[in-house]
């Protein structure tokens, strides 16, 4: 199941139109976080299909974006924003991310429901491909709902090392196996992203955590959280 719906689906009637008198409503939402100077990076599943995206950003200013480039392949999406979302967070470039390595994800699950405000979780690294052997991802435990799609996954020096895209739907698992699945979620890897930015003209930033010593989780979330925002995809 990719996170990004609402968890209340489509707005009732009357209640989501755009104060602006557009008669757009908020469709989903998801979440992104700043690559380069007015650019913001998230899924394409987060963003295909809107009239609009809206970006709230941390602090608390409403932007209109667009959207620039999409693979769905990848599940990625790169946004042009009309003003400063925020400061462009630095991608991991090495060493290579290790089965059990401590990430950090920070996002907006379940808006409307849970804190408007972000959410961080943490977990390890369980293994280097995804679903069904997916090399662009990898399989995580930091818990994930819908909503964080989009958002950084990020190393405990604070740096970006994929992007969350979906979690495992448990109930068809117990279906089919007889099991829950427990914290099966996933990202694509930093370095699809960073391919993914490249071909479309943006050049991201760059840091050796080699060099940099661990945060605690609270200060990754301070570090980023001026650079990750929340969307809206207005339809």
């Amino acid at each position: 199941m990719p996170p990004g719906g609402s968890p209340f689906g489509r707005a009732p009637n009357g209640g989501g139109q755009d104060g602006g008198g557009g008669g757009r409503r908020p469709a989903s939402s998801g979440t992104g976080f700043v690559v380069a100077a007015g650019r913001v990076l998230t899924n394409d599943h987060v963003a295909q299909g809107c009239a609009e995206v809206r970006v709230r950003t941390a602090g608390g200013r409403e932007l209109t974006a667009t959207l620039t480039a999409s693979d769905r392949n990848s599940d990625l999406a790169l946004l042009t924003v009309q003003g400063d979302p925020g400061p462009p967070l630095p991608f991991r470039s090495g060493p290579e991310l290790r089965r059990g390595e401590e990430v950090v994800t920070y996002g907006f699950p379940l808006a409307g429901l849970l804190s408007s405000g972000p959410t961080l979780t943490t977990g390890e690294v369980s293994a280097l491909s995804g679903l069904r052997d997916n090399p662009r991802q990898f399989q995580i435990s930091a818990p994930v709902q819908p909503g964080n799609s989009g958002g950084p996954l990020l190393d405990r020096s604070g740096n970006v090392v994929g992007v969350v895209v979906s979690k495992l739907n448990a109930q068809n698992v117990a279906r089919r196996t007889g099991d829950i699945p427990q914290n099966v979620n996933f990202a694509i890897k930093g370095t699809q992203a960073m391919e993914f930015l490249r071909r479309n003209g943006v050049q991201p930033r760059l840091a050796h955590s080699a060099g940099q010593p661990p945060r605690g989780a609270a200060e990754v979330g301070e570090a980023v959280h001026p650079s990750t925002v929340f969307l809206r995809c207005m339809r």
